[in-house]
């Protein structure tokens, strides 16, 4: 693996603190063991009890990673550079052989795509019936005709361009060549004096002087007050007027309309499908704003780099951020029951039945014997606080209220001054859509082909819970058919009754927690699950049971 490659080490959908903080820390622990890029990145928005805790400890919360497709950017792109559109047909063939490509990108000075020039295109040119009018309609610069012929200025501006007249070889006799020499005409001569006085006479625009022959002073002097251009070759006529024509400048040839490109965060397959239409070897790549960046070949879709990830606080595909069939899974940190995710090799998979993955990544940080700074102290005991209600909820562990007493300290915080206003800015919810609010931690679940998902809002303050239910429960039908699930339950978690409301949708949802709890319907149109307050350990394995 190069060491190079970035590893993004992320938690699960509609993240909670937990999935946050421990995605951060475990990228922090990474990146001291190994010296590699690990980059903790989020699959959903940072809930309000997240951004207190990273505010409080001053971390900048993870960037958002919605896919994990392999995409263009993850190939082989080659760093080739755009040519300017004035260039010569002969400098296009050059650069060709030097760089070993067939295509040639063509670009604008604020470097975006014009078109482009390809091998088949100068081989088509040089097929070409070229009449002696065909450098001027091209507008050929003088500097191109330099290159191509191997010549020098004698006198005139390299920089203007040959736009009237036509190309003429002044193998005649002085007196029939005055006849066919025009206004603005390009004259190639060898050693004749009399054939550069004929061409100035008859105002040519360009003399091309072959043989490396000598020039009178006289001559120049007076090309230079017709405004004429003189150029000296080593070539002879012949070997001149044949190669004039490849300076022709390649916009003359090149492909201008339905150019095929791509965007760097194109996924693969779509490209893919689009290189199976256009059979052409090579394709140019565009960044996020339109401008070339490379080229990319037939040949690099067999070298696509797979996105590598580090899955933590989950291991469910209902869960896990979009695309990741198509990435490498190097490693799954988690506490909860084995799901479906699935990998093609044997990975580093650490799951523990312990509260929170925090107090896992924790005891990562003692076994590796790596400092814990106040931030991550602070991260990893809030996320153990979360998941665990403050010690309340029958997930919790003595290994994790070990952990979380030990972090504090270290973090220089109480744990019950700071909890209570944790849980308080994380129910503070009344700049939130009903639709925020349900999706701040929602997960999917399915089993003997049911599907149903359960969301999940804690506080200590009764009056709120029930303010918060009155605003979802509108929403959550829509949920459940947005979604596409057969059922769709939420759970208002009272923390300090240590007791959860439970609030649904779906046609036999109601049935359905009859069937697990065995409890009534309240009169608000709800059910009162007395000492269930975890997601994981109470409700889902009840709600499975029952399925079963």
């Amino acid at each position: 693996m190069p060491n190079n490659q970035k590893i993004y080490v992320v938690g699960h959908k509609n993240p909670d603190t937990d999935s946050i903080c421990s995605a951060i820390c475990y990228a922090e622990l990474k990146r001291r063991i190994t010296g590699e890029v690990y980059e903790a990145r989020r699959a959903g928005n940072v809930n309000e009890e997240t951004q207190y805790v990273l505010d409080y400890f001053g971390v900048k919360a993870p960037e958002l990673l919605p896919n994990v497709y392999t995409q263009v950017k993850d190939m082989q792109i080659q760093k080739l550079n755009g040519v300017d559109s004035g260039i010569s047909m002969k400098k296009a063939y050059t650069l060709m052989r030097s760089e070993s490509v067939g295509t040639l990108p063509i670009t604008s000075e604020d470097g975006k795509l014009e078109g482009l020039i390809t091998i088949g295109d100068i081989a088509k040119s040089y097929m070409a019936d070229y009449d002696n009018n065909t450098l001027a309609e091209a507008r050929t610069q003088y500097r191109n005709i330099i290159d191509t012929i191997d010549g020098k200025m004698l006198t005139g501006n390299e920089h203007a361009f040959f736009m009237h007249g036509k190309v003429v070889v002044a193998a005649a006799t002085p007196g029939v060549l005055k006849s066919y020499i025009s206004e603005d005409d390009l004259v190639i001569v060898e050693d004749s004096k009399e054939a550069m006085n004929c061409a100035l006479e008859n105002n040519a625009s360009c003399i091309i002087v072959c043989e490396d022959a000598k020039v009178d002073e006289d001559i120049i002097a007076k090309a230079g007050e017709k405004s004429c251009v003189i150029i000296s070759t080593s070539h002879d006529a012949f070997t001149a007027a044949r190669l004039v024509n490849q300076s022709v400048p390649i916009k003359r040839f090149m492909t201008k309309n339905g150019v095929v490109s791509f965007r760097v965060d194109e996924p693969l397959e779509e490209v893919k499908g689009a290189m199976t239409k256009f059979r052409y070897r090579d394709f140019p790549i565009l960044d996020e704003n339109g401008k070339y960046v490379g080229m990319l070949s037939r040949r690099s879709l067999l070298k696509a780099d797979n996105k590598k990830v580090i899955l933590v606080d989950h291991n469910e595909l209902t869960q896990t951020v979009d695309g990741i069939k198509d990435a490498e899974i190097l490693e799954v940190i988690d506490h909860h029951k084995i799901g479906d995710v699935s990998t093609a090799s044997p990975i580093y998979f650490r799951n523990q039945p312990v509260g929170c993955t925090a107090t896992i990544v924790y005891q990562m940080y003692q076994e590796n014997s790596q400092e814990v700074t106040k931030e991550i102290a602070g991260l990893l005991c809030s996320a153990i606080i979360s998941d665990t209600l403050m010690f309340r909820s029958p997930t919790c562990t003595p290994v994790d209220k070990e952990a979380a007493l030990k972090l504090a300290e270290i973090a220089g915080i109480n744990v019950e001054e700071y909890a209570m206003a944790m849980f308080k800015a994380g129910s503070n919810l009344s700049d939130k859509t009903p639709e925020e609010i349900f999706y701040q931690d929602f997960k999917k679940f399915s089993t003997d082909d049911v599907n149903f998902g359960v969301g999940q809002i804690s506080s200590m303050a009764a009056d709120e819970l029930f303010e918060i239910a009155e605003r979802l429960k509108p929403y959550i039908e829509k949920a459940c058919e947005e979604q596409g699930l057969d059922m769709i339950f939420f759970m208002l978690t009272d923390i300090l009754e240590e007791s959860t409301n439970l609030i649904y949708a779906g046609d036999k949802a109601g049935e359905f927690v009859e069937k697990a709890y065995g409890v009534p319907r309240e009169a608000g149109d709800y059910y009162k699950l007395t000492g269930v307050v975890s997601r994981k350990k109470q409700l889902i394995p009840a709600f499975m049971a029952a399925l079963q």
